[in-house]
């Protein structure tokens, strides 16, 4: 059968009464000679046996030097529905622009050649992209719902870097890095096309410009078990993410995230909108005020203790005043308290030694997250 022919995309709105949509379902491969069978042979017995929607795997090796691309050929050769492509330039973002730009189906995925996250998962979320209700949708592991189990140093990084996002950004979408996300093929390009990374960050800035441009997020909570045998470097792949958000940032600021984009149900903007919204978002000023109170109770305690734990202190004499003012679990006020400690302490070391230039640093810094969150916000929609 001639799979591509089948899976032609509708030019209008998916509708399911007219035609199911078709999915392709992409991994992305470096050096992986040895899961790569295991990991496609699983998926295509669990597609077989009940998946509701025309699919095909296109597996795409980015770069590898070992068997795997002859693995991934004779995979296709073997298998009706897999499919198999090689790129010179390594990067799961550079192959999953690859393959989602180049795809014929109507729905693209993509999932990681460990298979962390359970197959179950995989019909919630592509059914929500392709009933309409959501232009993208993503595995999350921090949703209520979701288990993991990794090691506590991933735990921290990952919970950290999404606070970080949630709180410098004002995003919705509570974990960015799971590799397991599915996408409307039309929707799905423009920002596929705008996006300047080729590495891990892809995942991030493909949300950050979905939510940016005002497409729909979806979350499905999913079961995710680390694989021993990953090949992220946690450490370095965090430095870049920093890199990029603040590359993100800049391009959220001068007008450069803009993208067109096409909605399934675009929401209607009444003709005064633009007016009556405020100019500055009340709850980002409100924000800024425990910045204003760690950094006035900086310059006492600055006399007495060192840069770090003035810092400590002044930011738990802050925090008390931001919980009075706000309910928050106490996971999410741990995380905030965990993100900002590390900011203002890094901010503070920065500059010379002195109670004057370091309480001024903290202000900045928070003034810095206020300013982010509000460039996202106000340029989302």
């Amino acid at each position: 059968m001639d799979t591509r022919a089948a899976m032609e995309p509708s030019p209008r709105v998916l509708d399911p009464a007219v035609r199911p949509a078709s999915v392709d379902i992409v991994i992305p491969v470096l050096n992986e000679e040895r899961a790569l069978p295991g990991c496609v042979r699983t998926l295509t017995r669990f597609l077989d046996a009940g998946f509701p929607l025309p699919w095909r795997i296109t597996i795409v090796d980015n770069g590898s030097t070992d068997a795997t691309w002859p693995v991934a050929t004779a995979l296709a050769a073997e298998l009706e529905q897999v499919h198999a492509r090689r790129l010179d330039i390594r990067g799961r973002g550079a192959a999953l622009r690859a393959a989602w730009l180049d795809s014929p189906a109507d729905v693209v995925a993509y999932m990681d050649v460990d298979l962390s996250t359970d197959l179950n998962a995989l019909f919630p979320l592509v059914a929500a992209v392709a009933g309409g209700h959501s232009e993208i949708a993503v595995g999350t592991r921090l949703a209520a719902g979701a288990r993991t189990r990794r090691s506590l140093r991933r735990e921290v990084v990952s919970r950290g870097y999404n606070a970080l996002l949630r709180h410098g950004f004002g995003v919705r979408f509570s974990d960015a890095q799971c590799g397991f996300k599915a996408a409307r093929t039309d929707a799905v390009r423009p920002l596929v096309r705008k996006i300047r990374d080729d590495s891990w960050f892809f995942d991030t800035e493909l949300l950050l410009l979905a939510e940016h441009n005002g497409l729909r997020v979806h979350e499905v909570p999913v079961d995710w078990i680390e694989d021993g045998d990953s090949r992220v470097r946690v450490v370095r792949t965090a430095l870049d993410d920093l890199k990029g958000l603040a590359r993100v940032a800049r391009a959220m600021a001068a007008g450069r995230a803009r993208v067109q984009v096409r909605r399934a149900e675009p929401a209607p903007l009444h003709p005064d909108a633009v007016l009556t919204r405020p100019i500055f978002d009340i709850s980002v000023f409100i924000g800024i005020i425990p910045g204003l109170l760690h950094a006035l109770a900086y310059l006492p305690l600055r006399d007495m203790w060192s840069p770090v734990m003035t810092n400590l202190g002044a930011l738990l004499l802050a925090g008390l005043v931001n919980v009075t003012a706000r309910r928050r679990s106490a996971v999410r006020t741990a995380l905030r308290f965990a993100v900002l400690y590390a900011l203002t302490t890094a901010a503070v070391l920065s500059v010379p030694a002195g109670a004057a230039p370091e309480s001024g640093a903290v202000a900045a810094t928070y003034c810095l997250l206020a300013l982010l969150r509000w460039v996202f916000t106000r340029t989302r929609n």
